[in-house]
């Protein structure tokens, strides 16, 4: 009898999730494969639901659009802030992340989208939003 992934299955795989276009944002193909519990955090939640149902030796493509997957792009989660604000032991480079702490130790991270002489526009969506992505995925064994 097969093995099928459950909501609490631990289990081994090859993933990757990557754009419609091809480029790839994480990929374990090529790669030692990744162990993880389902239901941990590991993986994405709407990547895991994906998973659900497979059987062990089970390959699978899906596309996900933005609100399946990460979300669409919310703008109201760009900020503009000033640059004597920003993390003064970091070089500020467009498109790079950069890491905050609020007043309690709680991070967070944000992706430096614009910069000029006195701010930085800071997107803190996530950084696949508004993407449609393809998980594809091989299930190498469910314990």
């Amino acid at each position: 009898m097969t093995n099928t992934v459950c909501a609490d299955s631990y289990l081994t795989l090859h993933y990757r999730v990557a754009a419609v276009d091809g480029e790839d944002f994480v990929s374990t193909f090529g790669m030692s494969p990744s162990t993880l519990q389902m239901g941990s955090g590991q993986l994405a939640e709407c990547l895991e639901q994906r998973l659900i149902g497979l059987a062990e030796g089970e390959r699978r493509v899906v596309e996900l659009t933005p609100e399946e997957a990460f979300g669409v792009t919310n703008p109201q989660l760009f900020e503009r802030i000033a640059r004597t604000a920003l993390p003064s032991d970091v070089a500020l480079v467009e498109n790079s992340v950069l890491e905050f702490s609020t007043p309690d130790g709680a991070r967070f991270s944000g992706f430096l989208r614009q910069l000029d002489d006195t701010h930085a526009l800071v997107d803190f969506n996530h950084p696949l939003a508004g993407k449609t992505i393809r998980f594809e995925v091989e299930i190498i064994a469910v314990l």
